[in-house]
């Protein structure tokens, strides 16, 4: 996933908690976009439960958990149609999932049946009492592998399925990352596997993120310039400027529930500010906030009445009225100390919100800090490592020294982004700021089969969405190679099956 308001168009990591609060408030706004689009009746959906064990690697464990999952028939050519899986991330599924995407529209041209299963300690796949610190140990990516596992032989079982029904998964940003380590971690159950915006190496100190959004906004392509980066990087100097000697000012401005009085909550404003811009480039054109272009029309406005030594920070205060006028909130909340309360609570009703859930997974597997601490950075130098990583001795009592380790163990375990796998499609945006922790070049011998795909001008999991007349041509040549590889898979998996 999973950074900033946003996250895999249909599937999307519902909210990182890395990310800043607007930043999760922009990826559902997201889903929920694509909810309202869904025009497919949901009576071909179905949903059910399976028990999985909370630890599959422990037998003398027999605790269990209810995980949901969809099933779609409509298109099934029984009894030996593929099996498209779609994975959940960290948030919940919905009938969507199975309903619309390229995914369904490829499954409706192979016949395939369509599966999503929900993550473990997401949506509605957990126990009451899950999200206690001392619960939480059974959440990580390898159980969430081992239960994709389970799950395919349960749906085995209950559709009468053989060898002879191909499996492809499909997943996008942290759950296209475990679409290829389903893949090479279980090879003989998922045949191959197709992975958007897949962040595959963990990274502690994540500072690429804001380097790419940075390049992102200069990129005339996708409608950015010099001139929009300069104009960003002065504004948030100048609100740091501003904030200094006038927090109340700020407050008014910015639309603040309280005013950023102390250190705490003066970082949680820089994020969020940063948020905005960084959900804008992650999402570009995906008609959740403005596309890259908007963004920069406003930060470098000439047209406006502002006095030339404020006009930077006016204009970043525009760009915030615009925000604030898309969201449903009072006024923004700019509290750590509701932060850190939020995330501490272990309610069940907050497992659909998801934030304290992935706050523990990177802690304890990815990191994905987008810190701003390198000179490149366009936003606030504010944000930092050690502001980051506090949560977790707060939230969990997981020392900051132990995070490097954990780190390393997760890219040893699955390969980071140099992992020896085949049959695995690794689809990346040129904006999307996660690019730089998936697989964007082939490194197979010369002759092989293509294993990435790479489309210079779109963002975050944007080849995951149905085709759209508005597409880019990139975008659209990049979803018929996608095409082509599940065809020749199909192909090559019944070739197989023959002899």
């Amino acid at each position: 996933m999973l950074f900033s308001p946003a996250r895999c168009l249909i599937l999307l990591l519902l909210l990182n908690s890395t990310d800043g609060r607007i930043l999760g408030k922009i990826k559902e706004r997201v889903r929920n976009l694509l909810l309202q689009k869904a025009k497919q009746p949901l009576q071909h959906v179905k949903e059910g439960k399976i028990h999985q064990q909370l630890d599959h690697f422990n037998r003398l464990d027999f605790r269990t958990f209810p995980q949901r999952f969809f099933v779609n028939e409509a298109y099934w050519r029984r009894p030996d149609g593929p099996v498209f899986l779609f994975i959940g991330g960290e948030g919940p599924i919905y009938e969507f999932d199975v309903l619309a995407g390229h995914h369904v529209d490829m499954a409706v041209e192979h016949g395939a049946l369509l599966l999503t299963l929900e993550h473990r300690f997401y949506g509605d796949s957990i126990n009451p009492d899950g999200l206690k610190t001392e619960n939480l140990s059974d959440l990580s990516s390898q159980q969430a592998l081992a239960d994709l596992a389970v799950f395919h032989q349960h749906i085995s079982q209950s559709f009468n399925l053989s060898h002879r029904n191909t499996w492809i998964s499909f997943g996008g940003s942290y759950a296209g990352a475990l679409s290829a380590w389903f893949r090479g971690k279980f090879p003989h159950l998922v045949y191959g596997a197709v992975a958007s915006s897949a962040p595959v190496k963990a990274t502690l100190d994540f500072s690429a993120y804001s380097n790419v959004v940075g390049l992102s906004l200069t990129n005339e392509a996708v409608g950015g310039s010099e001139k929009c980066l300069a104009g960003v990087r002065e504004a948030f100097a100048a609100v740091e400027a501003v904030m200094g000697g006038n927090a109340s000012r700020v407050a008014m401005d910015f639309g603040c529930c309280q005013i950023p009085k102390d250190l705490d909550d003066q970082i949680e404003l820089m994020q969020n500010l940063a948020d905005i811009v960084m959900g804008t480039v992650q999402y570009n054109e995906e008609g959740v906030l403005m596309p890259i272009d908007e963004l920069c029309g406003v930060m470098t406005n000439k047209s406006e009445a502002y006095v030339e030594e404020t006009e930077a920070y006016n204009r970043l205060v525009k760009l915030a009225q615009i925000y604030h006028s898309s969201s449903e909130e009072p006024c923004l909340d700019i509290s750590h100390e509701k932060t850190v309360k939020d995330l501490m609570d272990t309610t069940i009703h907050s497992g659909r919100r998801a934030a304290r859930q992935w706050t523990y997974q990177t802690c304890t597997e990815f990191g994905f800090y987008q810190t701003c601490e390198d000179a490149t950075c366009p936003f606030s130098g504010m944000v930092t490592l050690r502001t980051q990583t506090e949560l977790c001795l707060m939230l969990f009592g997981i020392s900051q020294h132990s995070l490097p380790g954990h780190v390393a163990f997760t890219n040893t375990y699955y390969g980071g982004d140099n992992p020896h796998t085949h049959r695995i499609l690794y689809v990346n945006g040129g904006v999307d700021p996660w690019k730089e922790l998936s697989v964007v070049q082939d490194r197979a011998e010369e002759g092989a089969e293509a294993q990435t795909i790479f489309i210079k001008d779109t963002a975050h999991c944007a080849d995951m969405m149905s085709r759209r007349a508005t597409d880019r041509r990139s975008l659209q040549k990049a979803r018929q190679e996608i095409e082509k590889h599940v065809d020749s898979w199909l192909k090559m998996a019944a070739l197989e099956k023959t002899v």
